[in-house]
C-alpha cells in the first residue's frame, strides 16, 4: 500500500494539537511549501554603495534594499560565496570585490547541456580599453528583437531599466558566477526566477547608452569583470574548457582601472595644460587615449591622465 506522507504528517498533528493550531500549522506549511523563494529572514535596510567602474555603462541609481540572510542557502546560488541577494543595485559588491581577488578554480559545465552561448553573432567590440575608458565586457552584433538566452542555470538577480545599461538582467549562477545582459529591447524574466542554460531571457536591442543593436555581455565574480575571452570562444560560440581558473592576473584591467585618473575637458583647455596640470606628459595623454597632439579635444570629452 502507498502511503502518502503529508496525510500522515497532518493526521499526527490533528491527533496532537487542537483544531485553531492544527489549521494555523496546515497555513504555516503551505506558505513554506508554495512561497520558498520568499522564505528568507530580512534584516532592516541597509545602504549599499554601488561600484562605478563601469567601462562603457558606469552611472547606476543607488537603491535602499532589504538584506536577506538566507537561513536556507539553496534557494539563493553561491549564497556562500556573496552573502547577499540583492535585486534593486546592479552593482552591489564594492566591499566584496576589494576582498576578493583569490584564486578560485569554477565548474563551469559538466556536460555540453549546461552552457548555452547567448547570442551567435559577432563580436563588435571587445573587452578591454577603449578611448573613453575601460569595457568590461564583449559585444554582439544583433538585431533588434533576437532572442538572448541564458549562458548557465542560475537565478535572476536583476531584471530591470537602467540608464547605462537599458533594459538589463543579470543572473547569478551556481558555479559561482554572475553574467550581465545589457541594451535589450524587452526583458522576459523577472527578479528570483530560476533559469536553466538556454532559456530565454529576453530580446535584443538599443536601450540605455547604446549607438547601435548590440548584446553587450559581461561575466563577473564577486563584482569584478572577467575577461569572456578568457572563457567562452566567440567563435565557436562554445565554452573553452569545462572548468575555469580564477587567478590574480584575471584582475589586472580592473585593478588598472581602479588606479586610473579621467579629465573632463572644459572650455579653453589644451593638451600642454591638461598634462601639466595632472604633472605628465603631452605625449602620454596621447598614447593613453589613443590621439595626436594636434587632435582637437572638445568640451565634454573625457581623457584619461595616467
Amino acid at each position: 500500500m502507498v502511503i502518502n506522507n503529508e496525510v500522515c504528517i497532518f493526521a499526527a498533528m490533528e491527533k496532537q494539537v487542537p483544531n485553531r493550531t492544527f489549521l494555523a500549522c496546515i497555513l504555516a506549511l503551505g506558505i513554506f511549501i508554495f512561497l520558498p523563494g520568499r522564505f528568507l529572514a530580512q534584516t532592516p535596510e541597509t545602504h549599499i554603495e554601488a561600484d562605478g567602474d563601469q567601462g562603457g555603462p558606469d552611472e547606476e541609481e543607488l537603491f535602499l534594499f532589504s538584506a536577506y540572510h538566507d537561513s536556507m542557502g539553496r534557494l539563493v546560488p553561491s549564497y556562500e560565496l556573496y552573502g547577499l541577494w540583492d535585486t534593486l543595485n546592479i552593482h552591489p559588491y564594492k566591499n566584496l570585490a576589494a576582498k576578493g581577488k583569490d584564486s578560485a578554480l569554477i565548474c563551469l559545465a559538466y556536460d555540453h547541456c549546461d552552457y548555452f552561448h547567448p547570442f551567435a553573432g559577432i563580436v563588435t567590440s571587445d573587452y578591454g580599453h577603449r578611448r573613453s575608458g575601460y569595457h568590461f565586457g564583449i559585444d554582439i552584433d544583433l538585431e533588434t528583437g533576437d532572442t538572448v538566452r541564458v549562458a548557465f542555470d542560475g537565478k535572476v538577480r536583476i531584471a530591470k531599466r537602467s540608464k547605462t545599461y537599458g533594459n538589463v538582467v543579470i543572473v547569478r549562477h551556481n558555479n559561482g558566477l554572475e553574467t550581465t545582459y545589457a541594451h535589450l529591447s524587452k526583458l522576459m524574466v523577472k527578479a528570483d526566477q530560476n533559469l536553466e542554460a538556454g532559456d530565454v531571457l529576453g530580446l535584443g536591442g538599443n536601450t540605455g547608452r547604446s549607438t547601435g543593436s548590440h548584446l553587450h555581455f559581461e561575466v563577473r565574480y564577486k563584482g569584478i569583470p572577467l575577461d569572456p575571452n578568457e572563457i567562452i570562444d566567440f567563435k565557436q560560440f562554445a565554452l573553452k574548457d569545462n572548468h575555469y581558473v580564477i587567478q590574480p592576473k584575471s584582475f589586472n584591467l580592473y585593478s588598472e582601472s581602479k588606479k586610473a585618473r579621467y579629465h573632463t575637458v572644459k572650455k579653453g583647455d589644451t593638451l600642454s595644460g591638461i598634462a601639466k596640470r595632472y604633472g605628465t606628459s603631452v605625449n602620454k595623454i596621447c598614447k593613453l587615449n589613443k590621439i595626436s597632439s594636434k587632435t582637437i579635444i572638445k568640451p565634454g570629452k573625457k581623457l584619461r591622465v595616467s
